[in-house]
């Protein structure tokens, strides 16, 4: 029918209009393709594409189309995902000031600080987040400011919070674990690195953090999780380091021992550990 329609109208108004009509829609079909292929590339370059390749696409897309935030937040994320904080602080500065932003943007803003150790700027930042944002990421953020504060409650708060927004709560638990770690609570901080595996059993900190829990209540014992045997022997050290900073000696240089039997390759860290200790005991 759009045909027939064209056609008529091509017999009506001469060859020529109908030529300018049919150039036309053919502009807006290619416009809408470049829109859609674009968005296609944008959303590549922010997620498996190289970091730095990312950062160069999206440098020169501002540069130029100024003005477009899409392209300011691909700079942006591709600037934390480069590693480079300092930039992408600045570039998310950029957002945040754009006429479009949005209270996620301040987020990501705060996020960026964090990244750069910039505890304070961080906090200001998401105290300008409205309330009614509530998403995984801001508690999440706000979790990690109030521990840097040792402000524990409001900590604890913000962790329980976070891992109600989201349906990969792991990592959240292995941070939550790290606090309760630092605070001394050696118990808590082992229940809480078993939630993490629990939801993660690939999770390698949380199997590294729990030994140091345990080690810290003189426990030396590995855990019941699952463990490939190269983790095994890192589990092993990280024990036996323990052990000996609380002058468990023996039990550290044991572990050691075991550590190195129990790497399918030469597990140069802690045969050095054993080394120098061994040669400390003698002299």
């Amino acid at each position: 029918m759009r045909h027939t329609i064209l056609l008529t109208l091509c017999a009506v108004t001469g060859l020529a209009a109908c030529e300018k009509s049919g150039e036309a829609e053919v502009e807006r079909a290619l416009k809408d393709l470049n829109v859609v292929d674009e968005t296609n590339l944008n959303d590549v370059f922010l997620t498996v594409g190289d970091p730095d390749e990312a950062v160069n696409y999206f440098a020169g897309a501002n540069a130029n189309d100024p003005g477009r935030i899409d392209l300011q937040r691909g700079l942006a994320k591709s600037l934390v995902r480069a590693r480079r904080p300092q930039d992408a602080i600045a570039a998310w500065q950029q957002v945040v000031a754009h006429e479009e932003a949005e209270s996620s943007d301040r987020v990501d803003l705060a996020d960026a600080y964090i990244r750069a150790n910039l505890w304070d700027d961080a906090a200001k930042t998401l105290n300008t987040v409205p309330p009614t944002h509530e998403t995984f990421k801001r508690y999440r953020l706000e979790a990690m400011v109030a521990d840097s504060r040792q402000q524990w409650d409001k900590a604890d708060s913000f962790y329980e919070t976070a891992i109600g927004l989201t349906t990969r709560p792991a990592p959240v638990y292995n941070n939550w674990g790290f606090s309760k770690l630092t605070r001394g609570d050696y118990s808590a901080a082992e229940r809480l690195f078993a939630d993490a595996l629990r939801y993660d059993r690939t999770l390698f900190t949380a199997k590294n953090n729990m030994v140091l829990a345990r080690g810290a209540q003189r426990d030396y014992t590995l855990p019941v999780v699952q463990m490939t045997q190269v983790e095994r022997a890192q589990l092993l050290h990280t024990m036996a380091l323990t052990a000996i900073k609380q002058n468990d000696v023996a039990t550290g240089k044991a572990l050691l021992s075991e550590a190195i039997e129990t790497h399918p390759r030469f597990f140069e860290e802690a045969t050095r550990a054993l080394a120098a200790l061994e040669n400390n005991v003698s002299n």
